[in-house]
């Protein structure tokens, strides 16, 4: 009778090791498997070629979709213009978003999100990345308001492109609840900005630095953020985890960005 328990405890634990190794190798194999288009270059088309103050949404709708995309989805509202897409089981997702004025129609905000969880940059902790973009016309209190230096000029700037961000995000999410998910990431990123030069305001002064501030996020461990600004514009890129291995400063010039 022991020896029939003995043989069916056996038999259980292969079995659940069997089931487990299988998990693995699946998880593996969708790791490991290539990654197929369409890759962050041509994600990355309608926000490099979009020109704030110039651009019209006729302009940006031909750039929108990208090639090999396996899923795609196109969301509008009376004054945004946003595409979100997905591939590899989830593994990937991102998003372009433009926000026009709604007097001249002429592009005054733009957003690039990239969240990806196998970025083929071995040997990384975490192995997970993020990247976010984006520019925006400065308006409001944020260019009228005096301020007491520059450092909180800065904040405040800052504060401005991430209040933006989630307003525009609200303008599509009904439309596509992975905007909302992908907001969320965005803010919970400038959030960990912004916690981080509460502690120490005179750290804002490194936000025009060419490599970059260094900062810890709560998920994806470390974090770069640059920021240039002048009378009317701002610009802004964050990378986070393993991202921030292949950091590319914001070009002076607001050239396209690769």
């Amino acid at each position: 009778m022991r020896m029939v328990k003995s043989s069916a405890l056996v038999v259980c634990f292969v079995l659940i090791g069997l089931v487990l190794a299988g998990c693995i190798v699946k998880d593996a194999y969708y790791l490991a498997k290539p990654a197929g288009g369409p890759s962050d270059k041509e994600i990355s088309k309608a926000y490099n070629l979009t020109v704030l103050q110039q651009s019209t949404a006729a302009d940006v709708l031909p750039l929108m979709y990208t090639p090999d995309a396996t899923s795609e989805l196109l969301s509008q509202s009376t004054k945004v213009l946003a595409v979100q897409g997905q591939k590899n089981d989830g593994y990937k997702m991102w998003y372009t978003l433009i926000a026009f004025d709604e007097d001249d129609l002429l592009a005054k905000r733009k957003y690039l999100m990239i969240e990806d969880e196998k970025p083929k940059i071995l040997f990384t902790e975490p192995w997970e990345g993020m990247r976010f973009d984006c520019q925006m016309v400065l308006e409001g209190d944020v260019v009228n308001k005096p301020y007491v230096d520059e450092n909180t000029r800065r904040v405040a700037i800052l504060k401005f492109a991430r209040q933006m961000s989630s307003d525009d995000i609200v303008e599509v999410k009904a439309d596509n609840k992975v905007f909302e998910v992908c907001g969320a990431m965005v803010n919970q990123a400038f959030q960990s900005v912004l916690v981080y030069l509460e502690s120490s305001p005179a750290l804002a002064a490194r936000l025009s630095d060419e490599k970059g501030l260094d900062f810890t996020h709560i998920s994806f461990g470390r974090g770069k953020i640059q920021m240039l600004a002048d009378d009317n514009m701002v610009t802004v890129r964050m990378m986070l985890g393993s991202f921030t291995r292949k950091w590319q400063a914001i070009k002076t010039d607001n050239s396209p960005q690769n």
